[in-house]
């Protein structure tokens, strides 16, 4: 069975990936177990971000890596939070902010915006390499259309997902039943997408 490093510090996105990835022959271990710092996310897109996590955590274990980066745009916002969407909130946008100050700035931001004027999405990039210099690394996509709340609804997910409303199900992603949200969202199609590439990786 191969090993595959998940590149990413979020407990609940690895949670959510890894149930997502479980039907795969693969055992996926999560980069703090082997105590590996953070990488410096310095792309300009999610897609980069994603290259330089996965990266990193290839070059410091010598294993595959795979990593997630998303985030929310808002069209009002002109595209913020976008690839800042975890540290909105931080003064300078430094380190990581919790979830309750990202939403809190969010609503703040968009209090004059008019219900039909707050559309947005979230973006999720999929990065697999199969060791560190890989040439191609494995990109896959995905995007979730929705709108943003005036209040917070639901206790399930994380991030924003109490403040987008999903058109589709009537109701914001942090009130979707898990089975829901990981069949729909950004980051499940994205993980579909991979899914079906898999079997083409010489892992």
């Amino acid at each position: 069975m191969s090993t595959v490093v998940l590149a990413s510090g979020n407990r609940k996105k690895l949670a959510e990936l890894q149930l997502m990835l479980a039907s795969k022959d693969v055992h996926f271990v999560p980069q703090s177990e082997f105590n590996l710092p953070e990488a410096e996310e310095t792309g300009l897109s999610f897609v980069e971000n994603a290259i330089i996590k996965a990266r990193h955590a290839s070059l410091m274990t010598g294993l595959p890596a795979l990593a997630d980066d998303s985030g929310l745009e808002v069209d009002a916002l002109g595209g913020a939070p976008g690839i800042y969407s975890a540290r909105f909130a931080s003064p300078g946008g430094a380190g990581n902010s919790s979830d309750e100050a990202n939403n809190a700035l969010l609503l703040e931001r968009l209090r004059e915006t008019p219900r039909a004027q707050r559309t947005a999405r979230f973006h999720c990039a999929i990065a697999l390499l199969r060791y560190p210099q890989d040439p191609m690394p494995l990109i896959c996509t995905g995007s979730w259309e929705g709108l943003i709340l005036d209040a917070p609804a639901g206790q399930a997910g994380f991030g924003y997902d109490p403040l987008f409303y999903v058109p589709t199900h009537r109701c914001s992603a942090a009130e979707l039943p898990v089975e829901t949200k990981n069949s729909i969202s950004h980051r499940a199609q994205a993980l579909q997408q991979l899914t079906l590439q898999w079997r083409d990786l010489p892992l």
